[in-house]
């Protein structure tokens, strides 16, 4: 069994693996990682592995200490992935989106693949049918709108994520809630459009933590999944063992 974490910007979320099932899924926050994972590993024995994809702060120490029997895989630039990185600064690509990219390649073969990673931040990022990463684009996620309407003018509240009632919003708060969530749907459709001017055909693959939210409100016919990242990790890991 295979234990695959995905440390973000705000969350921590967890997924235990038989073969390419889920058997139990976790989210909890960083200061809980110890007691989470001890219990995970406490309800499924047979875990022997652990990878690992971060973006956040912790040191690897912390998962090194939990299980000595546990082998444990950090997932870096160094890392076999199963697609040709074109990117301009290839170390300063995140590794979420190194193993968003090796899942959508695995799991979507022979084909143009956008993936869109609407979590902290948006990511976009293009491989074309020739497994090549292009890149893509970074923007502030829906989370980081609202808190920067708040935190940078004088007098706007700072509101949690809601459906507009009205387009054209007839009050501070409606107008916030308009002007964000329609603000993202517009850019995300904006980004497919203009993907679509030089890519007549690719699948598009929707995760991250508002994906579900903004999944039924998008113009695009998409393939939604907020645990693909979780699901890339379990992948690109079976591409390890396979390809070593």
């Amino acid at each position: 069994m295979l234990l695959a974490i995905d440390v973000g910007n705000t969350r921590i979320k967890s997924a235990v693996f038989e073969n390419n099932i889920i058997l139990e899924q976790s989210v909890f926050l960083k200061n809980e990682l110890e007691k989470k994972i001890k219990n995970i590993l406490k309800n499924f024995p047979k875990v022997t592995n652990l990878v690992v994809a971060s973006v956040g702060n912790l040191e690897k120490d912390v998962f090194l200490k939990l299980d000595k029997n546990l082998k444990v895989d950090f997932i870096t630039h160094e890392n076999q992935f199963p697609f040709k990185n074109r990117y301009a600064t290839p170390k300063t690509l995140g590794i979420d989106r190194m193993v968003l990219a090796s899942g959508a390649t695995l799991q979507f073969k022979n084909q143009n693949r956008l993936v869109i990673d609407a979590g902290t931040c948006i990511t976009y990022d293009f491989i074309n049918d020739n497994d090549e990463y292009l890149g893509g684009a970074i923007s502030p996620g829906l989370r980081l709108r609202y808190e920067a309407l708040h935190n940078f003018t004088a007098k706007l509240p700072l509101l949690a994520l809601e459906n507009p009632e009205n387009f054209i919003g007839n009050s501070t708060a409606e107008s916030i809630h308009s002007g964000v969530v329609n603000g993202v749907l517009n850019e995300i459709d904006g980004f497919i459009a203009e993907y679509k001017q030089i890519y007549p055909k690719f699948t598009i693959i929707l995760t991250g933590g508002d994906a579900v939210f903004l999944a039924k409100r998008l113009k695009n016919t998409i393939f939604a999944n907020s645990n693909f990242l979780l699901e890339s990790l379990n992948h690109l890991f079976q591409y390890k063992i396979n390809n070593d």
